[in-house]
């Protein structure tokens, strides 16, 4: 589904300018709504799928978004997912609800809570685990999203960090958190490879507000709970807006409470071969890191004691790499 610009008449919004510094510009490229599709993860999740599809394959070097939840997970285990693989990529784990128990091979052991940030980034190889823990709360619902890592930063050493406080600024009912990047003059610690932006917003209730972003960035809002009109498109839990570039704000709305999450970043120009867990820029690449996997090699052991998660076979033909509109190369 594609929209169309804003109409002309859209009403001024509130407190703003004062927060943020300056009132934005006009510029309104075209919209394009993608709906989710659900995904099983392990045998007790299931998460829909925003990212990577067919239309709109990244948002700057934001290459795969996953959303679970709400669930109600008092009587369940909530999350399994034993350990597990990575390269070329940072995971960046963000919760509205509950408490995920995360594991690497690099020795770290640290849960995770709404309102704080795992950031794990797997250069040339790592692997962990998440699980909710035994005395998990009884709700469930976060994003699990990836970032591709630039060639300059890939091959380098794996790293994990927790930020436990981050940037919040507040407009009347709505709560901005930044999680990655920068809105305005608030900057999250957390450390990108690429010019970048993740941000939380809250609405306590009915609302409305301009949230400023790089006119260079290309730009996506997401909603994890609510329904809210961005940038003259309705937005409901399950699909993701993507709004191109060239916007200096996104107008938001909502007629009651409602949680969703911005995404940006400069254009990610590297072509890329994404296959399981893996992001990568060959065939070749991606069959070695499968396996070293499956021989026990690069990615080192994950304390606690569970299984592995077993590598898929390789396809039957040959993996080609894709450049962000999905155009396959070579």
């Amino acid at each position: 589904m594609t929209a169309g610009p804003q109409s002309p008449g859209e009403p001024a919004l509130y407190g703003c300018a004062a927060l943020y510094g300056g009132t934005g510009a006009e510029a309104m490229p075209e919209s394009v709504l993608l709906p989710g599709h659900d995904v099983p993860l392990g045998r007790y999740t299931t998460v829909r799928r925003l990212l990577p599809q067919r239309p709109r394959r990244m948002v700057g070097a934001w290459c795969f978004v996953d959303h679970f939840g709400p669930d109600d997970v008092r009587d369940r285990p909530g999350m399994r997912v034993p350990p597990h693989p990575h390269t070329g990529l940072q995971t960046v784990t963000w919760l509205a609800e509950g408490e995920i128990l995360h594991r690497d091979s690099l020795g770290n052991v640290q849960a995770i809570v709404p309102g704080q940030l795992n950031l794990m980034t797997a250069a040339h190889g790592i692997a962990h685990s998440e699980q909710s823990p035994p005395d998990h709360p009884p709700g469930m619902h976060g994003l699990q999203l990836w970032v591709a890592l630039p060639e300059d930063a890939r091959h380098g050493e794996a790293r994990f960090e927790h930020h436990a406080a981050l940037p919040v600024l507040r407009d009347g009912n709505v709560t901005v958190t930044v999680v990655v990047g920068e809105v305005g003059a608030a900057r999250s610690p957390a450390r990108a490879h690429t010019p970048l932006l993740g941000a939380e917003v809250l609405f306590g209730g009915a609302g409305r507000h301009r949230l400023p972003v790089d006119p260079a960035f290309e730009t996506a809002v997401l909603a994890m709970s609510g329904t809210a009109e961005v940038a003259g498109v309705t937005l409901s839990p399950g699909s993701l807006l993507y709004l191109g570039q060239g916007r200096q704000d996104v107008p938001l709305e909502t007629t009651g409470p409602a949680r969703l999450f911005v995404l940006g970043g400069t254009p990610f120009e590297e072509p890329l071969v994404m296959w399981w867990n893996f992001v990568g820029r060959s065939h070749e690449e991606i069959a070695a890191a499968r396996d070293d996997w499956a021989r026990g090699a690069r990615f080192g052991v994950v304390p606690g004691g569970q299984e592995r998660l077993p590598a898929p076979e390789m396809p039957t033909v040959r993996l080609k790499a894709r450049d962000r509109h999905g155009r396959r190369l070579g």
